[in-house]
């Protein structure tokens, strides 16, 4: 017998059993609390485990993990060495994309302005900008990044991308490399952060990497909030030299209650839900590296904790 042991406190172990089971025969779907036999353990359907829940499965043969981050993954004691894939779903493209446009289009045709106005009761007429005359940097040209910069684009957007190495999209101006990012910054009226959390892009994004962004930017957060100086970030809001602001990932999850960024007018909080494992569409891939996985074949969507991605 195989068991696949699942452990999320946010994605549904129901959904995720019945859309599997009629695809592994001869695998257990269990939730961590109810294997009775942990050498019966092979595999691993999981989002941010507390630390210790791999020690006991000394049979893991593979780790999927339930979104596109894996810096949760990164420095553990008790993950053995196995292949980790991650979910490479083209809804949770498409749901980032949407999200991320949302949120550009909310500044491009200053909405902020407008809800202020709104609750003051007043009438607040700004003629539109031309949609080419606006900057849009994505920072981060992965899988996730790169769908999003093509979905700005055709919006007539100008849009420029940053990535460590060097990539070529059709219709985005890309740039790559630590040299180039303050000037990337810089020619960047509307930053979007996708990049992935790694020793290397922790902290990236530090006060002075701040002010290299155009005095009254706006700046969208959709990766992880360890890329950000949050301090030097809520300070840079405090005083306009960033305008405004949307942020779905912080350096403490849940955001304190206590936090000045909650009672900022120019600041859009929501709860890291920019992009989530849809079980519907991502079952198919993760039974495929299942059943790849136990019959010793090669699994699809590796990734490198230590990597990033």
């Amino acid at each position: 017998m195989s068991i696949l042991v699942f452990y999320s406190e946010f994605d549904s172990f129901e959904q995720w059993s019945a859309l599997l089971a009629p695809n592994l025969p001869g695998v257990t779907l269990c939730r961590a609390e109810e294997v009775q036999n942990d050498d019966e353990v092979h595999f691993a359907l999981v989002w941010k485990p507390p630390h210790g829940f791999f020690a006991p499965y000394r049979n893991l043969k593979l780790l999927i993990n339930l979104g596109a981050g894996v810096d949760s993954l990164v420095g553990r004691d008790d993950l053995p060495d196995i292949p980790i894939v991650r979910l490479s779903d083209p809804h949770m493209a498409r749901m980032m994309a949407s999200f991320v446009l949302f949120a550009v289009l909310r500044y491009v045709r200053d909405i902020p302005a407008f809800e202020r106005a709104q609750r003051e009761r007043r009438w607040h007429y700004l003629h539109p900008r031309s949609p080419e005359t606006v900057r849009v940097g994505v920072l981060g040209l992965g899988e996730l990044g790169a769908h999003t910069a093509l979905e700005l684009a055709r919006q007539g957007l100008d849009v420029r991308g940053w990535s460590r190495s060097q990539k070529n999209i059709d219709g985005i101006t890309c740039s790559s490399g630590i040299d180039a990012l303050d000037a990337f910054l810089a020619g960047s009226d509307i930053l979007v952060v996708m990049l992935p959390l790694t020793p290397q892009t922790q902290g990236l994004l530090s006060a002075e990497r701040l002010a290299r962004l155009p005095h009254g930017c706006a700046f969208i957060n959709v990766s992880r909030g360890a890329i950000v100086d949050q301090v030097a970030l809520t300070q840079a809001l405090q005083r306009g030299q960033i305008a405004e602001a949307t942020l779905d990932v912080f350096d403490r999850e849940p955001l304190p209650p206590e936090d000045a960024l909650w009672g900022m007018e120019n600041v859009l909080i929501t709860p890291h839900l920019a992009s989530v494992a849809i079980p519907a569409s991502a079952a198919p891939q993760v039974a495929a590296n299942i059943q790849r996985a136990a019959r010793g074949e090669a699994v699809l969507h590796q990734v490198f904790p230590q990597q990033g991605y």
